[in-house]
């Protein structure tokens, strides 16, 4: 199914339709990136697509926005930690959700002869996904790839959108 937002995003989904209707959600780093890319503080925005729904930030997706936030975008993205931190809306992945992304990518690796570095790229995806599946958090990324074959071997509620 594929709809237009109130913010003119368009959506497929697996599971629901496109507002986030769920009692939780949080957003891969491809869709902050994606806002960040557009300036206007349009990350900050980004948390009234979820209206209704709690909003989540992965640690894990924090670590990869300041690894690649350039100056203009630093002050957003710690205005997004402060927000979420407040909020104790931090997500961060547990012993138990490391051992699953291993595994998970070791069978991912075999399956599809994913080299050292393929599944190197792969550990942050594999990280968010297991913790959010721990606690029944919707992942909402633009990265349909990589979370498809993640969910191939461990189930976690995804949905994916195109900015």
């Amino acid at each position: 199914m594929t709809a237009l937002s109130p913010a003119g995003l368009t959506s497929r989904t697996f599971t629901a339709p496109w507002i986030v209707e769920l009692a939780t959600a949080l957003f891969d780093s491809s869709v902050y990136i994606t806002a960040l890319r557009k300036g206007n503080d349009a990350a900050l925005e980004l948390r009234r697509l979820a209206s209704n729904a709690p909003l989540w930030l992965s640690a894990v997706v924090l670590e990869e926005l300041y690894a690649g936030a350039g100056d203009r975008d630093r002050h957003a993205v710690a205005r997004l930690e402060r927000d979420f931190d407040r909020a104790k809306r931090i997500l961060v992945p547990n012993l138990s959700d490391w051992v699953h992304a291993g595994r998970v990518l070791y069978r991912l690796a075999a399956k599809y002869h994913h080299e050292k570095i393929g599944q190197g790229r792969l550990t942050n995806d594999a990280l968010i996904a297991m913790s959010a599946g721990r606690l029944g958090i919707k992942v909402v990324t633009a990265n349909q790839r990589d979370f498809s074959r993640l969910a191939e071997f461990r189930g976690f509620q995804w949905q994916v959108i195109s900015l």
